[in-house]
């Protein structure tokens, strides 16, 4: 067969295997939509993605007035006209701070990281009450009447709230349920009636635990905001609308600060055009939890260091270059070695290769990755190591090709372990390999073997001596 014939064929076998790879890519995706599926059932019972907003100070009031107005005769009435609304004030200062205790729940094959957030949250206010309105000659004997104000929370899924404390001036008040997000997700406590123009201040002291599903965000209301968390998770994803101003991750856990002034936000206008919550979607990435919508926010995750969904996806993306490096190892073996390699026995050893993943991901649902891609890469190699000694016609050169794909599993696992360096390694194991296959062929006379050109033969010296 003419060498160019059989290089076609190898890349034809080489797209096809793509046709498997593509349909474990789907497998993958659908095992991640499972999982998907299992944190949204969690939520359900447990509660959801958290955030909180607060507090806000809402004081209502109402003002009637006398309008005159003509009547479909033309004859002037008199009408009263009533109006009910709020002024609402946000903290000059707000500290929210606390502990995030991680737990692992088992759903199924699927662990969900949930959480309790032993939180604390101070703000002071310093208020004041705008004086009765002036008469005019439009809105005679208006008359404004101020009801009992408010320290409004609002909590994304209020089913995790417990052992809510609040202390408002330095004494326990009572609290009561609602008035919080526009679905009532919150709490709230009342105040005394305030007298018209009165400054009113006051310090608040929110104590509580909050449990929730792998994403906590905050909503920075106040004129100065500071937000300080910290957990035993060593794997924080930090997303939102700010970074942290300082944070320390190490194997213990984690502590992150922000600092967010009002100025750097739109929360509060934000606020006060009914958007009160972000709303934070966990999506089927567990890298990209980011709040949505309208509201401004700081935001963490616990990340989950080993997602073996999105693990196995990246390394089927290796997986034509797998099979591709092994097909130019055979065929420098049937150049080198003048070996026969049929066109099926590529597609079998192309078939091992990408049942590979499959294995993957099938394993690692069960034990721990690193375990999962051990097991997988010994079976397929050990599988072609005993189907090569026959197709190569050697033991030796089997193995030669086993270690050959050792290496390249090994490289693989570096790749996906080390996701912040996978560029640069992927680019280097290229480079060797390219370099690799150029050394080998270095001498090979591509002519002769693909039966083109014929080989010019040397022209003599011209003869020495007289004529």
């Amino acid at each position: 067969m003419r060498v160019w014939l059989k290089m076609l064929l190898v890349l034809g076998m080489t797209l096809a295997i793509l046709i498997p790879l593509l349909m474990i890519g789907g497998i993958i995706d659908e095992r991640q939509g499972y999982r998907a599926e299992a944190v949204n059932r969690m939520a359900r019972s447990y509660a959801g993605a958290q955030a909180f907003s607060g507090p806000v100070l809402v004081v209502p009031y109402e003002e009637t007035w006398i309008e005159q107005e003509k009547d479909l005769d033309g004859a002037i009435k008199q009408v009263r006209r009533r109006e009910v609304a709020h002024w609402t004030f946000f903290p000059n200062k707000l500290e929210v701070e606390g502990e995030l205790l991680p737990r692992v729940r088992q759903l199924g094959l699927h662990k969900v990281r949930v959480y309790d957030w032993t939180g604390h949250a101070r703000a002071d206010f310093s208020a004041t009450i705008p004086a009765d309105p002036a008469v005019d000659s439009t809105r005679n004997g208006r008359v404004r009447s101020i009801g009992r104000p408010w320290i409004s929370y609002a909590f994304a899924d209020v089913r995790g709230l417990r052992a809510p404390k609040l202390r408002l001036n330095g004494v326990e008040a009572a609290i009561e349920d609602g008035l919080g997000a526009r679905d009532g997700g919150g709490i709230h406590a009342r105040l005394a009636a305030p007298a018209p123009g009165a400054q009113l201040r006051v310090n608040t002291d929110l104590s509580f635990v909050l449990g929730g599903t792998e994403s906590l965000a905050l909503v920075p209301l106040g004129k100065s905001n500071r937000f300080a968390l910290h957990s035993k998770w060593p794997h924080p994803n930090y997303g939102g609308s700010f970074p942290p101003s300082s944070d320390d991750i190490s194997e213990n856990g984690f502590r992150a600060e922000w600092q967010v002034a009002s100025v750097a936000t739109n929360a509060q206008r934000q606020y006060l055009a009914g958007n009160v919550l972000p709303v934070v979607r966990l999506t089927r990435d567990d890298d990209s939890n980011e709040p949505i919508g309208e509201v401004n926010a700081v935001q963490v995750t616990l990340k989950d260091p080993v997602n073996v969904y999105t693990q196995a996806d990246r390394a089927t993306k290796y997986g034509l270059l797998f099979v591709l490096l092994t097909f130019v190892g055979f065929f420098m073996f049937e150049l080198i070695k003048q070996l026969r390699i049929h066109p099926i026995q590529y597609g079998l050893v192309g078939l091992a290769l990408a049942i590979f993943f499959l294995l993957l991901v099938s394993l690692s649902e069960h034990i721990a990755f690193g375990y999962a891609y051990l097991a997988a890469s010994a079976a397929c190699i050990g599988l072609l190591v005993f189907y090569l000694s026959a197709v190569l016609r050697s033991l030796v050169r089997a193995l030669g090709f086993g270690a050959m794909l050792t290496t390249l599993y090994g490289a693989l696992y570096g790749l996906l372990v080390s996701e912040d360096n996978a560029l640069v390694l992927g680019a280097g194991l290229l480079f060797l390999i390219l370099a690799t296959i150029m050394a080998v062929t270095r001498k090979v006379d591509w002519y002769q073997l693909g039966g083109g050109l014929p080989r010019r033969a040397p022209v003599p010296d011209p003869p020495v001596g007289p004529l």
